[in-house]
């Protein structure tokens, strides 16, 4: 069985897109960009295995390799089960929600708020502006009998 190619690059994106999930853990694009290259190589995966799997007789190295694929694709759903889990802990929303929006029909993926634009900002940083607008430093002066500075 060969698995080269596009096999090997698809699982190696999808590796490298893990590792980066796992390196930064208040991003939610990336870990919904792992989920959905998981998602994408099982499909991949079957219709490679299905196309290039031998008819005749294998080799061990090849009955192994093909064993190991397989394996790997049956594992795959339940990663994706991990990851969606983990996609939900950061913050993540569900695509359909099953709501009703105002004109009473159900949302589709393309009319939900913030789709295509920016993304959730979920990091463990906290911003510096203040909420509430500023005080004037001079207003309690006034009340304490001062006068104010004429022109």
């Amino acid at each position: 069985m060969v698995f080269s190619g596009p096999y090997v690059w698809a699982n190696f994106t999808v590796l490298a897109l893990g590792v980066w999930a796992v390196a930064q853990r208040d991003s939610i694009d990336a870990i919904s960009m792992f989920l959905g290259g998981l998602a994408a190589t099982i499909f991949l995966d079957i219709i490679h295995i299905s196309i290039f799997y031998p008819r005749d007789s294998l080799s061990d190295t090849g009955r192994f390799s093909a064993g190991m694929a397989i394996l790997s694709l049956l594992l795959k759903p339940f990663s994706c089960c991990l990851v969606y889990h983990m996609y939900r802990e950061r913050g993540g929303e569900l695509l359909y929600t099953g709501e009703a929006t105002t004109s009473g029909q159900l949302p589709t993926p393309l009319t939900r708020p913030g789709f295509l634009g920016p993304s959730q900002d979920h990091s463990a940083y906290q911003t510096i502006d203040p909420s509430e607008a500023p005080t004037d430093p001079f207003a309690s002066s006034e009340g304490k009998g001062h006068a104010p500075y004429g022109y």
